[in-house]
């Protein structure tokens, strides 16, 4: 479960969990039926993606350490070659779910269980 701690709002009942590189470079290519993604990397870093393979947008919320919210991409359309984010993060969520987007602002604080 995702949950925005700052509002009080459940972003995500149920999301998948991609937890080695395989798994993180995989995202939710190939995936057909709407859902919501949750990456940790081991460091801090500017995350680099694509949305090739992805049938539908996706919003992007990136965390910091302290599961701080650094930055929102909303709307990654749909085969998009490239994005990057500007700050850097150890959590990504991709949400894909129309009822988890719009949850998040910069600065709300996160909890992933």
């Amino acid at each position: 479960m995702i949950t925005n701690k700052t509002s009080g709002q459940v972003i995500s009942k149920k999301e998948r969990c991609a937890k080695n590189i395989f798994t993180q470079a995989l995202g939710l290519m190939f995936t057909w039926k709407k859902q919501n993604l949750v990456m940790k990397f081991s460091r801090g870093k500017r995350i680099s993606l694509h949305n090739c393979f992805v049938f539908y947008p996706l919003e992007v919320i990136v965390l910091d350490t302290e599961m701080k919210v650094v930055e929102v991409k909303q709307k990654f359309k749909p085969f998009t070659l490239f994005w990057k984010s500007k700050e850097k993060g150890v959590y990504l969520l991709e949400l894909g779910l129309d009822s988890s987007k719009r949850l998040c602002e910069i600065g709300d604080f996160v909890e992933v269980n």
